[in-house]
């Protein structure tokens, strides 16, 4: 791809397209530009782009977005994967961007930035060890808009280390960083400093000035996180001093009549905040010098700092910085006496727990944000949630002191709201949220809190305070205040009364209806959640019998509430329904008529623009629960779900919809499983030459479903996919899948799914190579996974072929070749085989190479039987992992967070039930006894003698157990 005109001019008219509002004009040019990315230049010519001032700036910020999608999808190459970028485009991107990056607009910056820390992450510093170079020396240019554009990038290339594990690679990587960066950082800052004195009546560049030092102190913030870098402990007086004076400095030039969004000040003193937290946190030796002066100027900011929006970041770090302090023993008396706990609750606390106008705008405007802010734990810290902290640590401390004091808060509260409910309801809400907090000691994201503060009396809150909101028979009323009674009996739903939370079910129900989007949706948030608890014996808290008399109103109400505006594709409601589904299980089939024709509704309209991962994850989950539930009584329904669904699903793989198709492929594969035909229907054979498409590969979430889907047409269809002539199709696939160490494992069921299938006169001609093709795979890059597959396929070898099948196709490839297999890879890692079943089929082979294979009697292979036999022994003695879902689990815990992933997105509903490969092998101990007592007579006593005396210890154990004598 040549960098002139024509190319540059193609390149900007198909960039203009993809800002098209039309699909049909924006996917065909996004389809273009993925198809030529593999090009040599293209990057270039995109920067080219982008550089280019005579361009149109909204095309050129679409090239830079363009440039870093580019970057984020190829940069990284996986161990088995393809090099999609040319090592010439990698070498110009590194010498260009930097430049390019310094000297374009901001909005073309921010976007190259997040490029160079992509780009970074992967070959920072090993294959890029000028870049700090490049960047440091701008520092000295004066040019703040140099200056800025290497400090956005230095705070994106090192916001890692925040939350990377340690390791030595890290640690290194940090001094090297360090090294470079620590001491222009320390010489900017306190340049900049000295800049804000000397510029301080000027309004424009105090912006710029106070800009630069909030980037800095990001930086400074990530390159603390890890631990305290020599150079910073040596220079805590510079930082620490510089950091009070910005923490306290009045810049009247600054201030913004904006009371919603926070002006640099306040972003600047916000970050400050989260440094000064950081120290006390993790370093407070060392930092507990500079605690006094700080948590006096952390009083007087929460003393003087408004109740607007502008200032909750900063508000938030502040009273974190007063929790990591009162946490501290050394510290814990400057909270104690009681008025300075009062002048905190009071002060401090109620001011920022009180529901403020700002609060309410967002909880009708935007209730997604509300939610995620209140119930989901966002990073977005809240002074609320602050607050309530505050209240946690001071309530662990000074109990009784504390709770005497918002005692008193709550009663004067709760009257205020009694003599005015409608115009006071804000009382009663600070009064729930303040409980709530204050109550929860221990808390998880399963079971909610499971441990509750012994000063507040929860279940007598409940009833007197809780219940009585939900029971109001407008559900349009107060709507703040249904939220919050819905939180409170989600929250604590494993320590309240069972009476209560099962009796606030019915009132979950009606609020469904609410028009307020935050009340649906808390409504089938707590539903589903009550729905997923189990007691102590595992078993389910809430039983199917309880539900069945409010199911048509539960259903109703949940199907409902997605026709609510704003609620078309809300999670909370199907994951609700998915869970619904589970629990009634067959007694939801009656409503099914109707509302699987609202799911495959639902499909049709969100696979033309998927953009909920964790709606439509839950919407297929129970798509495919509800196949689960049906055909386990009526195999023969299946062929109405296909009826159904097969036409969706052909416009899902004509339009190339990449996050559905996985799902598609499991849904396909468990159908296809549940027929009772002997044949594979005609439709699925239509497909079939399609699914082994090497394309279709190359998407790693395709992988796992598409080589599922495979194995059920191998399953129930192997004779039409014989006379289909695809058996070399189905073992290139198992070629491609096996040299991947990503995929290795796809690539043996596969192949143990043929063996299993296939007549042996079909796979004749290809059994040397497929074997070839294993061994060159294990001395090039052997791995753990890779061997463990290899003894397992070797024992479905040998369990279907026989095992003296498997000594001779090995041998042939090298004369006494199995030898060496034996010694450096099955007696070696027998022990690392994992699974039940994996380990079942290799009891069983490994048992039966030692029962039926003559060549192990024989010389050479005979030197090995001893050592063999010890080592099938300590396999059956090794330790297992039992854990399961139960039996019962029809709906296993789904992830919150189960979305699309680069990976694969497992449907749990959709899952393939394990199958016994050996059900006429009960006790493979047994199966290898009763083998052992086949032997040609006087053999066995020798055997005894020639292993480990634990060993023969047990082996007698199992000879007994069978009947078998030993004399």
């Amino acid at each position: 791809m040549e960098l002139q005109g024509a190319n540059l001019l193609n390149l900007s008219e198909y960039l203009q397209h993809t800002l098209s509002p039309d699909v049909n004009v924006r996917r065909p040019a996004e389809k273009f530009l993925e198809s030529i990315e593999v090009n040599q230049n293209y990057a270039a010519l995109l920067l080219h782009l982008v550089e280019k001032q005579d361009i149109d700036l909204t095309i050129r910020i679409a090239g830079a977005v363009a440039f870093k999608n580019y970057i984020k999808r190829n940069w990284k190459v996986d161990e088995d994967g393809v090099d999609r970028i040319h090592a010439q485009d990698r070498d110009a991107i590194k010498k260009l961007i930097v430049n390019l990056m310094l000297h374009s607009p901001d909005s073309i910056q921010k976007q190259l930035s997040d490029a160079v820390s992509i780009i970074g992450k992967h070959d920072f510093p090993n294959k890029w060890p000028d870049l700090l170079d490049q960047m440091v020396e701008k520092f000295t240019t004066g040019d703040f808009h140099l200056i800025n554009g290497v400090l956005h990038t230095a705070h994106s290339l090192f916001k890692r280390y925040r939350y990377e594990f340690k390791s030595q690679n890290l640690w290194t990587e940090i001094k090297f960083v360090l090294d470079k960066f620590a001491k222009p950082l320390t010489d900017l800052f306190l340049a900049t400093m000295d800049l804000a004195q000397a510029h301080s009546g000027n309004a424009e560049h105090l912006k710029i000035i106070y800009n630069s030092l909030t980037i800095i102190s990001k930086v400074f913030y990530s390159l603390n996180c890890q631990d305290l870098p020599e150079f910073f402990e040596d220079n805590m007086t510079t930082w620490m001093t510089k950091f009070h004076v910005l923490l306290t400095a009045d810049v009247a030039a600054l201030k913004t009549s904006d009371d919603e969004e926070p002006g640099v000040i306040e972003q600047l003193k916000s970050q400050v905040c989260d440094n000064i937290v950081l120290y006390a946190q993790n370093y407070n030796e060392e930092f507990q010098t500079y605690v006094p002066i700080f948590l006096e100027a952390i009083w007087n900011l929460l003393n003087t700092t408004g109740q607007q929006p502008k200032y909750d970041a900063l508000v938030s770090n502040s009273l974190q910085f007063l929790v990591t302090i009162a946490d501290r023993e050394q510290y814990r008396s400057l909270f104690a006496e009681p008025e300075t706990l009062r002048n905190i609750c009071a002060n401090i606390i109620t001011p920022n727990i009180e529901f403020r106008e700002a609060d309410n705008e967002l909880f009708e405007d935007n209730p997604e944000e509300y939610i995620r802010r209140d119930i989901e734990g966002s990073d977005v810290d809240t002074r609320r949630r602050a607050a309530c902290d505050l209240v946690k640590v001071l309530a662990k401390y000074f109990g009784a002191k504390v709770m005497e004091i918002f005692g008193v808060y709550v009663h004067e509260r709760l009257n205020e709201y009694a003599a005015n409910p409608a115009g006071n309801w804000k009382k009663k809400d600070a009064v729930i949220y303040l409980v709530t907090s204050s109550a929860s000691r221990g808390q998880t994201q399963k079971h909610g809190v499971t441990q509750s503060n012994e000063f507040v009396p929860l279940p007598e809150f409940a009833l007197q305070n809780i219940q009585p909101e939900l029971a109001r028979p407008d559900v349009n009323e107060f709507p703040v205040l249904k939220a919050d009674a819905i939180k409170f009996i989600m929250t604590f739903r494993s320590v309240l009364p069972r009476d209560i939370v099962v009796g606030s079910l019915p009132h979950m129900i009606r609020h469904l209806s609410s028009t307020s989007a935050v009340v649906h949706s808390y409504a089938a948030c707590a539903i589903e959640k009550i729905f997923a608890l189990r007691g102590s014996d595992n078993s389910p808290y809430i039983k199917c019998e309880e539900i069945l008399p409010v199911a048509p109103n539960l259903l109703n109400g949940l199907f409902s509430s997605l026709e609510l505006p704003g609620s078309e594709e809300n999670d909370y409601i199907m994951k609700a329904i998915m869970r619904s589904f589970g629990i009634l299980n067959e007694n939801v089939v009656p409503f099914l008529g109707t509302l699987l024709t609202k799911l495959t509704d639902k499909l049709s309209i969100v696979a033309r623009n998927p953009s909920r991962p964790n709606f439509n994850h839950y919407l297929f989950e129970t798509l495919s629960l509800s196949i689960k539930i049906v055909c386990k009584t009526n195999p023969e329904a299946v062929a109405s779900f296909e009826q159904v669904l097969f036409p969706i699903f052909q416009g899902i793989l004509q339009s190339d919809v990449q996050e559905f198709i996985p799902y598609v492929f499991q849904i396909l594969a468990m159908l296809l499983e549940l027929h009772t035909s002997p044949n594979v229907p005609e439709p699925y054979m239509a497909l079939f030459p399609c699914l082994l498409s090497p394309v279709l590969f190359e998407r790693q979430g395709n992988i796992h479903p598409l080589n599922r889907l495979l194995q059920a047409f191998i399953s129930r269809g192997s004779h039409q996919v014989i006379q289909q002539d695809k058996t070399s199709g189905l073992l290139g696939v198992f070629q491609k899948l096996i040299a991947s160490k990503a995929n290795d494992q796809e690539g043996f069921l596969l192949l143990q799914a043929i063996i299993k299938c296939f007549p042996p006169n079909v796979l004749e001609p290809f059994m040397k190579q497929i074997f070839v093709l294993l061994f060159q795979r294990l001395s090039s890059s052997k791995t753990t996974k890779f061997v463990k597959g290899l003894i397992v396929f070797f024992s479905y070898y040998i369990i279907q072929y026989g095992a003296s099948t498997l000594v001779t196709i090995i041998d042939q490839i090298q004369p006494q070749m199995f030898g060496m297999v034996l010694e450096r890879v099955i007696i070696s890692d027998l022990q690392k085989v994992s699974g039940e079943m994996e380990r079942k089929v290799a009891a069983v082979g490994m048992s039966n190479l030692l029962i039926d294979c003559q060549q192990m009697m024989d010389s050479p292979y005979n030197n090995y039987y001893p050592k063999l036999l010890a080592v099938v022994i300590e396999f059956f003695e090794l330790p297992r992992d039992e854990t399961a879902l139960p039996e019962d689990a029809i709906i296993p815990d789904v992830d919150d967070n189960a979305g699309y992933q680069a990976a694969y997105s497992q449907l749990a509903c959709a899952r393939s039930t394990k199958v016994d490969p050996l059900p006429a092998i009960g006790d493979v101990r047994l199966h290898l006894a009763q083998g052992l007592g086949r032997l040609p007579p006087g053999q066995l006593p020798g055997l005894l003698g020639q292993i480990p005396e634990p060993n023969a210890t047990h082996l007698k154990t199992y000879l007994q157990s069978a009947g078998v004598s030993v004399a």
